[in-house]
């Protein structure tokens, strides 16, 4: 379907880098961009001479960062994540028509041979979040340590002066020369390491097989669980779930920690005791928790640390399982996975960061 539109270069411009969501095809002759119209999203390719735009694609689903293969033949689409940071890449060509392939990946399959198909391979883009977690971790560490968002909570109820003197009163302090205690030092414990050093913060972590050379070269001092918990201002949180590490941070290590100490999950639901944390919380023991993720998402009304209350409800900051969904990094990962799949497909390589 094709139509004239207006076109505003300056306004439109500057509504496309707002959104994040377009491509310029390798030529420079043609503008691919996805946006929200009502119920559906839409992907259009402009015509930068004429002017002119046309429709690719309507789908319920979201549709994110489109990019235009080298040869310009094919735009590569991320669409609507579905379960745990799992999301489709479809491919559509770049000239219009129908859905050329839609593919998604079977777990069962993966690695395997399918009769009458190629085997799936599966490969991942390691440190695509990186930045947006550790941009997160240092957010939330400086609001609930310097009281940001509770006191945005009193200020709305008419309290700005005694809640002003009272965190005056309280000599409350930022993350300059705090010691942050980093649980998981892989390649995003190592991100976030690095974020917290550049605010001034001293190192040490807590991890059987840590990035040594990152470790060194931040100087961070390596400790065993029980003394990084006993000694650090801000513990954060960067390892999978496993069976070692279920309920890894429960009553006995919390218990362990600084009184005002703060405590940041952003890794996997499950690590951390939540019925243990609403309980420290309650009681005055920690300064307070910034949680991304939870033992089930998302967490009911009845869940142990959203139903606290008093001063204990403003030292909780919840976040929908989102610290390391930014646009830049969405646009990251997409278009890493794109090239490897060119890298095997167009170019005949191996793909890079195989998992299966």
């Amino acid at each position: 379907m094709r139509r004239n539109v207006t076109f505003t270069p300056r306004r439109f411009v500057r509504k496309l880098w707002q959104l994040g969501n377009f491509d310029v095809s390798p030529d420079g002759r043609r503008l691919a961009y996805a946006a929200n119209k009502g119920e559906q999203w839409t992907v259009f390719v402009m015509d930068l001479k004429t002017k002119r735009e046309k429709v690719l694609l309507r789908s319920d689903q979201s549709v994110l960062n489109p990019e235009f293969s080298p040869d310009g033949r094919w735009i590569a689409l991320q669409s609507d994540f579905e379960g745990d940071e799992n999301f489709n890449i479809y491919v559509i060509g770049a000239t219009g028509g129908s859905l050329e392939i839609a593919t998604r990946i079977v777990t069962r399959h993966l690695g395997k041979y399918i009769p009458g198909n190629p085997t799936v391979v599966v490969a991942n883009v390691p440190g695509g979040s990186n930045r947006a977690v550790a941009e997160y971790a240092v957010t939330v560490a400086s609001t609930l340590l310097r009281r940001f968002a509770w006191a945005d909570a009193e200020i709305r109820r008419g309290n700005y002066g005694a809640f002003r003197a009272r965190m005056i009163a309280d000599n409350l302090g930022g993350l300059d020369g705090l010691l942050v205690g980093v649980v998981g030092l892989g390649t995003i414990g190592l991100a976030v390491s690095e974020a917290f050093q550049h605010m001034g913060c001293r190192i040490c972590f807590y991890d059987p097989a840590p990035n040594s050379a990152g470790a060194r070269a931040l100087g961070a001092e390596s400790m065993s669980l029980d003394e990084l918990l006993t000694v650090s201002d801000v513990v954060t949180l960067h390892l999978p779930l496993l069976t070692e590490t279920r309920n890894l941070i429960g009553d006995r290590e919390m218990a362990l920690m600084k009184p005002g100490a703060i405590l940041i999950q952003a890794s996997r639901g499950g690590i951390v005791d939540e019925l243990a944390l609403a309980a420290h919380l309650r009681a005055g023991h920690l300064g307070g928790a910034a949680i991304d993720v939870y033992s089930s998402e998302p967490p009911g009304a009845d869940h142990p640390l959203v139903t606290l209350d008093g001063e204990a409800a403003r030292r909780v900051l919840f976040t929908p399982h989102i610290a390391g969904v930014t646009r830049q990094s969405a646009a990251f990962l997409c278009r890493s996975a794109w090239r490897n799949v060119e890298r095997v497909l167009i170019d005949g390589e191996a793909p890079l960061n195989r998992a299966y």
